[in-house]
């Protein structure tokens, strides 16, 4: 029969699940939370028993048999600095999850699920490639102000899923592979994937490298912290501008691509500038990376939502093109990425790894 996987991607508002059979999708379902309905629970661990129900609620709809399932995997949480890999739930990471130390995020609700349902079902429980995968190396965490340090926080779980798929594609091993891998969504990513490991990334959360759909990127800090202390903004003012509000969204009012298309296609010259000035700088942190694996570059590949604009694609091969092959993996392949990690281990093509 295959190997049968429950992959559970919990978000701010929504639940996201899969079920495949091996790499075989099966059924998938985009469960939508009422705002209100969360709104009711204190932390975002608290919504874990309402969570439970309408992913068990959705199973159940599938028609298919719990109890056949051979393990349950969730998208990692906000756990201490780890290399990438897939992990088995245990104890210790659930105590990290629910405390939320590190921070509270929806995302810290996927293996404490994964977890719940595998022993209610008797299987394995796994993470795969969670936000906190951290395998730069210490030249790339110097930032020139010291008391600052850079971060690796990045979209790990789709970085190490197309990076892995190119690999294969190839015939090669990942961990014999130069590559650069930029996630183009909501936040954009770009990394030095050196041997099967992220040696250097742009902090895709808190606004370094380039500008995206809704974050501002890396920007002038001279006027940044007189804007600060202007007195005219509160601290959530500007984390407003650097998250939600910067960008895309804080130039042309929407993160939507296809509505700036749509505006350049009739004539909007700042719109043309604004999407053009983003490829700009994606194409320059491509760039830098081409430095950090010193000009030995197997490939470069573009993925996330943004991917599927042919207009930002042609944009970036026409600055980057000669650094290297150019390879396209249009959207954010979570699901499937989780599936596939937990693959791995039941095939015994990848040993497991566990959270101490």
């Amino acid at each position: 029969m295959g190997n049968r996987i429950l992959a559970i991607n919990p978000g701010s508002t929504s639940t996201k699940i899969a079920i495949y059979n091996d790499e075989t999708l099966l059924y998938e379902k985009t469960l939508q939370h009422a705002k209100g309905q969360l709104e009711t629970y204190a932390t975002i661990i608290d919504q874990y028993p309402y969570r439970k129900e309408v992913v068990l609620a959705a199973f159940k709809e599938s028609t298919l048999d719990i109890n056949t399932l051979n393990a349950v995997v969730g998208r990692g949480g906000m756990l201490k600095p780890l290399s990438g890999g897939t992990y088995t739930v245990n104890k210790a990471m659930l105590k990290e999850l629910r405390e939320a130390k590190r921070g509270e995020h929806a995302s810290n609700l996927g293996a404490i699920l994964a977890f719940e349902i595998a022993q209610q079902v008797g299987c394995q429980a796994f993470i795969v490639d969670p936000v906190a995968v951290d395998e730069m190396e210490d030249i790339a965490r110097i930032s020139g102000m010291p008391g600052i340090e850079r971060q690796s926080l990045f979209h790990a779980l789709n970085h190490k899923a197309v990076a892995k798929r190119y690999a294969e594609t190839i015939g090669e091993k990942y961990e014999a592979l130069n590559l650069i891998v930029a996630h183009l969504g909501g936040g954009i990513s770009v990394a030095s994937h050196h041997n099967g490991r992220v040696i250097d990334v742009n902090n895709a959360l808190d606004g370094d490298g380039p500008f995206s759909p809704e974050r501002s990127g890396g920007v002038p800090i001279g006027p940044l912290y007189q804007m600060c202390f202007s007195g005219s903004f509160t601290l959530k003012d500007i984390q407003s501008k650097n998250y939600k509000n910067g960008g895309l969204v804080g130039y042309l009012g929407t993160n939507d691509g296809l509505e700036i298309i749509k505006r350049i296609e009739k004539g909007d010259q700042k719109a043309k500038l604004v999407f053009e000035a983003m490829a700009y700088q994606i194409s320059k942190e491509i760039g830098s990376h081409a430095a950090v694996l010193k000009g030995i570059v197997d490939a470069v590949i573009l993925t996330g939502g943004l991917a599927n604009s042919k207009r930002l694609n042609t944009l970036i091969k026409d600055r980057i093109g000669f650094i290297a092959p150019l390879v396209i993996y249009q959207g954010q392949n979570e699901m499937k990425a989780l599936a596939e990690g937990a693959i791995r281990i039941l095939e015994k093509k990848e040993m497991v790894k566990i959270y101490e």
